[in-house]
């Protein structure tokens, strides 16, 4: 498996922090064993988001790619053309 970049684990650890704080804000939890709830509950988000966010980023083409290529087949050679490089490439 991949390592994220930093970028991810900016926006998983991002995502942990905004969660946390928007689940504690909401539910108005005091006691220590639902704030612990709370704030797995975000971290499974976060790593969640983050993992996510890996397996796209795995699928795009990297920056490199030629983008402008034809999917598919290329086009069809003809036999003069793929003599003429077979002969070019036999060289004494």
């Amino acid at each position: 498996m991949t390592r994220p970049t930093v970028a991810q684990i900016c926006t998983g650890t991002l995502i942990v922090v905004a969660a946390t704080v928007a689940l504690l804000s909401v539910s108005g939890a005091t006691d220590a064993l639902e704030v612990a709830v709370l704030v797995a509950v975000a971290l499974a988000l976060g790593t969640l988001a983050t993992a996510l966010s890996m397996s796209v980023s795995h699928r795009r083409p990297g920056p490199g790619a030629d983008r402008s290529a034809p999917h598919g087949p290329g086009p069809a050679v003809t036999a003069s053309a793929a003599a003429s490089r077979e002969f070019a490439d036999q060289r004494s």
